[in-house]
């Protein structure tokens, strides 16, 4: 892809996704994220009437008299995306693909943290770390992120979610509000899944394709085995076929759900087929 037609791309992005940040998704976020936390203020003089634990014990023996810690709501926050750019995602059978998707959703929430003045980094992963982004504010910093998403071309093949959430958790000590972005054809990622929802505000945006369940019958077509990483090829033509792949996409989305609901991490469904807009709209009104 050459400079112009990134430009462009990256152009079109931000024109779409920042114009429904603006219209539909700030106030949104703003309740649905902010006051989630109390953060250091200052020091004052201890008052009849306050909490013995408030007590600032090193700044009260320095002044020789009580000194409490006084905290307030915190207004600053810091949004992590953890974005899978795994070959899965290049799939689409309609309207665009799991990965233009993905795009979209990604500057949609970073616009919005963008305009509550929130910090925003990024992980973008395969079965490896392609590219990691520190925490910036500023709208150049989002169009970078953006930019990189159009631009990054994974050198691992397949999708390792519990080695994205380790370089996570090991980059990200302060709590952060925290959207892992994927269609999760992963597996062994429960233990690291749950340490995050313990340590940071998760929420998991999961993106299908009407493919994943419903198999069109073309005949033989090749399928990625999401337990041992391999491909192989499946009559398509049988309906007992289409409908044994049906019955174990639910089962595998069912189990999901569990291990979200376990890990203390909300969850919402997104479709390349349909608009994300009220399954967003429906995740921040939960949260509200």
């Amino acid at each position: 892809m050459d400079t112009t037609e990134l430009i462009q791309r990256v152009r079109r992005v931000e024109l779409k996704t920042r114009g429904l940040s603006d219209r539909i998704f700030s106030g949104e976020y703003h309740s649905a994220f902010k006051g989630r936390g109390m953060a250091f203020s200052e020091n004052r003089e201890y008052q009849h009437g306050d909490e013995i634990r408030t007590i600032d014990w090193n700044v009260t023996a320095r002044m020789g008299h009580p000194y409490v810690k006084v905290f307030e709501e915190e207004r600053e926050l810091t949004v992590f995306l953890l974005i899978d750019v795994s070959g899965s995602n290049s799939t689409g059978t309609r309207q665009q693909t799991k990965r233009d998707l993905i795009t979209e959703l990604s500057a949609v929430l970073a616009f919005s943290a963008m305009g509550n003045n929130d910090k925003v980094g990024a992980v973008l992963f395969s079965d490896r770390i392609e590219r990691f982004i520190p925490p910036k504010k500023g709208r150049s910093h989002i169009l970078r992120i953006i930019r990189e998403l159009i631009e990054v071309e994974p050198t691992g093949t397949g999708t390792n979610i519990n080695s994205a959430l380790e370089h996570f958790l090991s980059a990200m000590k302060k709590r952060t509000i925290t959207f892992l972005i994927s269609d999760f054809r992963d597996e062994g990622f429960d233990q690291t899944l749950r340490q995050a929802g313990r340590r940071h505000d998760v929420v998991a945006l999961r993106v299908t394709d009407p493919l994943d369940r419903n198999l069109p019958s073309i005949g033989w077509i090749p399928v990625q085995d999401p337990e041992s990483g391999q491909t192989k090829w499946i009559y398509t033509g049988r309906k007992s076929t289409r409908t044994t792949h049906a019955k174990r996409e639910k089962i595998r989305e069912a189990e999901l759900k569990a291990l979200f609901a376990r890990s203390g991490v909300d969850q919402a469904v997104l479709c390349t087929d349909r608009p994300y807009v009220q399954p967003l709209m429906q995740l921040f009104d939960r949260r509200g």
